[in-house]
C-alpha cells in the first residue's frame, strides 16, 4: 500500500489531481466550506529572535473572495482523495505541483485526525480562486475551512478555540482564518483580538503575473531592516481601527521587499495606482494587490478597469464577517 507521505500532487493549470491516504468510517453526505481571502490592511515587522522567527503586528480582513472546499463522507475502510484544481472563474493560475504531504488542506486533515484520535475519511475537492503565493493567505484559508468543513461533516462539536489551536500548528495565518472576520494579529500569528464586526471596505484586488516567495521577501526585509533599524510598531497598526479607512492609510513593511524581490510588481503598483487616482498596496508579502473603494460600484468598475485597460486581472471585494462558511450539500 502506498503511504501518504509518498504521494505526490500531479497537476497544471486548470486540471485535477486525485489521490489517496488510508484511513475509515461510514455515512455518506457532503458539505461545503468556503475559504475566504485575507488582506492586511496594515502590517508592521519586527526583527527576526533567536528562533529566527519575525514577530508582526497586522490588522486582517477576510473577504468575499475565496475558494471552495467540496468535502464528503466516505465509508469505513476507504482511503481518502483529494483533488485540486482551479474554478472556472479564476483570474490568475499556475501549475499545482506541490507534494500532497505539503498542501496545507491535508496537513489539516491529518492533523485533526490525530488530534481526535480516530480517522476522518473524505474525498474533497479543492476549487481555487485565490492565487497560490499571492499573499491572501490561500493555503491557509483552505486549511482553515478544513478544519471547519470536517467539524461539522462529522459532527465533532468542537469549539472554534479548539480548532484555532490546532490551526496554530499548521501556519501562522491559519488560525486567523479559523476565526475570519477582522482582528489584529500579533506575536507570529498566536495572539488573535477579534473585533465585533469588519469595517465598512470595499476593495478592488489585483493580481500581478509576478512571484513574491515568503523567503526571499523577509530576507530583503531584514537587509533593509538591518539598514533602517526597523522595529516593530503595533500602535501604528492599532490606530487605523474603529474608523473609515482613507485609501492611503494602509501600510506593510513588507511591501518594499516584496518590490525588490519581484522588480515587475513595481510596475503594476504604479499603474494600477495611477489608473485608480489613488494609492495601491501590497497584500502581505506579495504579489497581490489591492485598492480601497469608496462603495462596491467603484469597485467593480475599476476592477474592470484594470482587466482591460491594464491587462491586469482584478476583482472587486468585500470584507465579511462569517468565518469560513460550511453550507450543507446534497451528495450525488
Amino acid at each position: 500500500m502506498v503511504c501518504g507521505s509518498q504521494l505526490r500532487l500531479k497537476a497544471v493549470a486548470g486540471k485535477s489531481s486525485t489521490l489517496g491516504v488510508p484511513c475509515p468510517k461510514p455515512m455518506r453526505h457532503s458539505v461545503l466550506a468556503l475559504a475566504p481571502a485575507k488582506l492586511n490592511l496594515a502590517l508592521s515587522v519586527g526583527p527576526p529572535g533567536v528562533d529566527r522567527m519575525h514577530p508582526i503586528s497586522s490588522w486582517m480582513v477576510t473577504v468575499d473572495l475565496h475558494d471552495e472546499l467540496l468535502l464528503t463522507r466516505l465509508p469505513e475502510e476507504s482511503l481518502s482523495r483529494y483533488a485540486i484544481l482551479w474554478h472556472d472563474d479564476a483570474k490568475r493560475r499556475s501549475d499545482i505541483d506541490w507534494s500532497i504531504t505539503k498542501d496545507l488542506a491535508v496537513r489539516a486533515h491529518i492533523s485533526l485526525q490525530e488530534h481526535i484520535g480516530r480517522p476522518l475519511p473524505i474525498q474533497l475537492k479543492l476549487e481555487k480562486r485565490i492565487p497560490v503565493g499571492g499573499g491572501l493567505g490561500g493555503g491557509s484559508s483552505d486549511a482553515a475551512a478544513m478544519l471547519h468543513g470536517l467539524n461539522e461533516l462529522f459532527g465533532l462539536g468542537l469549539s472554534v478555540e479548539r480548532l484555532a489551536s490546532i490551526a496554530s500548528e499548521l501556519g501562522s495565518d491559519v488560525a486567523f482564518l479559523v476565526h475570519g472576520g477582522s482582528a489584529i494579529v500579533e506575536g507570529i500569528g498566536e495572539r488573535i483580538e477579534p473585533h465585533a464586526a469588519p469595517p465598512d471596505l470595499d476593495v478592488v484586488i489585483a493580481f500581478p503575473n509576478a512571484t513574491c516567495p515568503t523567503g526571499p521577501v523577509y530576507g530583503a526585509f531584514d537587509r533593509n531592516g538591518m539598514r533602517a533599524k526597523q522595529k516593530l510598531d503595533p500602535q501604528r497598526v492599532r490606530a487605523l481601527v474603529g474608523r473609515r479607512i482613507a485609501p492611503d492609510a494602509c501600510f506593510n513593511d513588507l511591501a518594499g521587499p516584496a518590490l525588490e524581490v519581484a522588480p515587475t510588481l513595481r510596475d503594476d503598483l504604479e499603474e494600477l495606482s495611477h489608473l485608480a487616482e489613488r494609492p495601491a498596496h501590497v497584500s502581505g508579502s506579495g504579489s497581490s494587490l489591492f485598492v480601497v473603494c469608496d462603495d462596491p460600484l467603484h469597485a467593480a468598475a475599476l476592477a474592470d478597469a484594470s482587466t482591460t485597460r491594464l491587462g491586469l486581472p482584478a476583482v472587486p471585494a468585500r470584507a465579511i464577517a462569517r468565518p469560513p462558511v460550511v453550507v450543507p450539500k446534497i451528495s450525488h
